[in-house]
């Protein structure tokens, strides 16, 4: 069967996060998928096809039929043929890879979990200033769409949600003593740096939608996400991207290493920034994080393109600041998207150099798989563009458990109790503004859009 997407421009008002989040919460999708580029928030809603990757397994759905298909290797070029076969013009898919995908590549055993999971949406809404751009293959599902955007209004701006409490001093002694014997591995030789974690449960029932809005208003990604797929839940702040490939095969990857606080005092953090710009710990985590991440991109771009582009600037996300780099290389005629994003993948700066010694470690430190945390959320499309933001600064949900998760670079001259600190820092980001479901409704998130609760 042949799909074909029929478009239509809308007129709204609406900030494009609050039509985002609204039409998640009114229930249009079981399925959706909001992500923030870098100029154009999209939500994608239902399936036309799916592409599921798991431990030996790669599952294709199209046409209401079901494929799956053993791969060896690598399983990506199993992605890429089914995505490209599909009978639909102008297609983007959404969706996300665990951090586990590399493992599987790298030959390393994986529990049975989902290893990436991609949509071709059945409705697609670009939100842009002034404008909604939707797209579906479904009529009437399109004038739902446009309906409930007509309908939606800006809430007040005032503080009145209700927050949840997180204890994100949970398993901090533990941590202090993976960092220990981090250091200790890395001073025998093992390896130059791990980017170690550690879980911080949530034990209140949280309303996504409210919570993506509210912390989303309150922090300052590179991207961000807010999902439902299957038994995932998620939302976040990412703080850097993996890798962005766009039309005219240009490459780019941010990589972001070195920590510091942002207090909401500005003599303080300038004391905080000077102290980070010269902190030798600091420095040479990020040196050896870019070194690695001008190595990588070197494979699928031509060497002579490579370069950096940015080098140590200061980044401000959320309740931290970063120091970051960009480094940035055109493709091969040879290459696509995925070869770029199998040579980064997963980012150095949640993973560690080198990282087939830092998985290793990662395996022993922490006590279960990681699934989405330090993976991507991502979009490609069917013009060869890419971009797969790194998954920090995020909540979790699944199977009935939901948890925030964060980790710190840890080198050779790495302290345990300012590793520690720093997770600190990076949960602050999401864990201060997480919003309870409303007790007397089920459906506080729609209301939230509808001005009949405030958030910030």
């Amino acid at each position: 069967m042949v799909f074909s997407y029929r478009s239509t421009s809308v007129r709204t008002e609406l900030d494009p996060l609050v039509a985002a989040t609204g039409l998640v919460a009114a229930g249009l999708f079981s399925t959706y998928v909001v992500y923030e580029g870098p100029d154009t928030w999209s939500v994608a809603g239902g399936i036309v096809a799916e592409v599921v990757v798991r431990q030996d397994t790669v599952r294709c759905t199209k046409d209401g039929r079901t494929l799956e298909h053993p791969w060896r290797g690598d399983p990506l070029g199993r992605v890429r043929e089914f995505l490209d076969g599909l009978e639909l013009t102008d297609w983007r898919a959404y969706g996300w890879s665990a951090f586990e995908l590399a493992y599987a590549v790298a030959g390393r055993p994986v529990d049975e979990g989902v290893l990436l999971h991609l949509v071709v949406p059945r409705t697609e809404i670009r939100l842009l200033a002034g404008q909604a751009l939707v797209r579906s293959v479904d009529p009437q599902e399109a004038a739902l769409v446009e309906k409930t955007l007509a309908g939606l209004e800006e809430g007040p701006e005032s503080a009145g949600y209700l927050p949840v409490g997180v204890d994100i001093e949970v398993g901090a002694e533990a941590y202090r003593s993976s960092v220990a014997t981090v250091v200790d591995r890395i001073r025998s030789g093992e390896l130059q740096k791990a980017v170690v974690s550690r879980v911080v449960p949530v034990t209140s029932e949280i309303d996504f939608p409210a919570s993506y809005l509210v912390g989303r208003r309150a922090n300052t990604p590179a991207r961000s996400y807010l999902l439902h797929m299957g038994e995932l839940q998620a939302l976040g702040f990412s703080p850097e991207t993996v890798v962005e490939v766009g039309t005219d095969r240009s490459v780019s990857s941010q990589p972001l290493a070195g920590t510091r606080a942002l207090t909401g005092d500005a003599a303080e953090d300038r004391r905080l920034r000077e102290h980070l710009l010269a902190d030798p710990k600091e420095l040479h985590e990020h040196a050896i994080s870019v070194k690695v991440a001008v190595d990588e991109l070197a494979e699928p771009c031509r060497p002579e393109t490579v370069v950096v582009q940015e080098y140590m600037v200061i980044k401000e996300r959320g309740s931290v600041q970063h120091l970051a780099s960009r480094v940035v290389g055109r493709m091969s005629e040879d290459a696509s998207a995925w070869d770029a994003f199998a040579a980064v993948f997963p980012a150095v700066t949640a993973s560690g150099v080198p990282k087939a010694a830092a998985y290793d470690v990662i395996s022993d430190c922490e006590p279960r798989e990681r699934g989405l945390y330090a993976g991507t959320v991502m979009t490609v499309a069917q013009d060869g563009s890419m971009d797969a933001a790194l998954a920090l600064r995020s909540v979790f949900r699944r199977n009935g458990e939901t948890w925030l998760q964060a980790g710190a670079g840890v080198v050779e001259h790495s302290v345990p109790e300012r590793e520690l600190e720093e997770t600190r820092e990076k949960l602050r980001c999401v864990a201060d503004r997480l919003v309870a479901v409303a007790p007397e409704s089920a459906t506080a998130s729609a209301e939230v859009v509808a001005g009949k609760h405030s958030y910030v």
